[in-house]
């Protein structure tokens, strides 16, 4: 199944809380994907798991992207059954406190995929059962691929960077 016709099916089923699917410029590298308001993130995301035509039961990748306006979180899930995939974010416009919904219920990959966004992006994932740093320290200031991260001089005594 392809992105228009998932989206297509999202829409009818979630309504307003799907956002209008964009067209890709010719000869994009990027993948078409979905947006989806962050509170319905995680609905959306189980009707996919579940769902007979869909049945999304691979999350391949979280990651989280900065902008000067908003931190999107991109979720890659693959069917096994189908042999398709789709691409869902999820638009935070709240940059001071990101929250989502954890996915961890829905598929164990989530664990450590969340810890990751939450480590060096800072959402924070309610309902994580293990939300902590993953790879830094857990004293370690700030988030290392947010725009307006400033690196710590020190740490622990420790000069960082160079």
């Amino acid at each position: 199944m392809l992105t228009p016709t998932i989206h297509e099916k999202l829409t009818q089923k979630f309504e307003n809380a799907i956002l209008p699917l964009k067209e890709l410029p010719p000869g994009s590298h990027s993948d078409p994907f979905i947006a989806v308001n962050s509170s319905k993130l995680h609905s959306v995301l189980k009707y996919l798991k579940e769902d007979s035509d869909l049945l999304f039961d691979n999350l391949i990748c979280i990651s989280g992207v900065d902008y000067p306006d908003r931190i999107e979180v991109v979720y890659h899930l693959f069917s096994y059954k189908h042999l398709h995939k789709v691409v869902i974010k999820s638009l935070l416009s709240d940059k001071t406190k990101p929250v989502l919904e954890s996915t961890c219920d829905l598929w164990k990959a989530a664990n450590w995929l969340e810890r990751e966004v939450f480590d060096i992006m800072g959402v924070h994932f309610n309902n994580h059962p293990d939300l902590r740093r993953i790879l830094l320290p857990e004293d370690w200031e700030g988030h290392p691929l947010r725009k307006d991260y400033k690196t710590q001089e020190f740490w622990h005594g420790i000069k960082v960077g160079m």
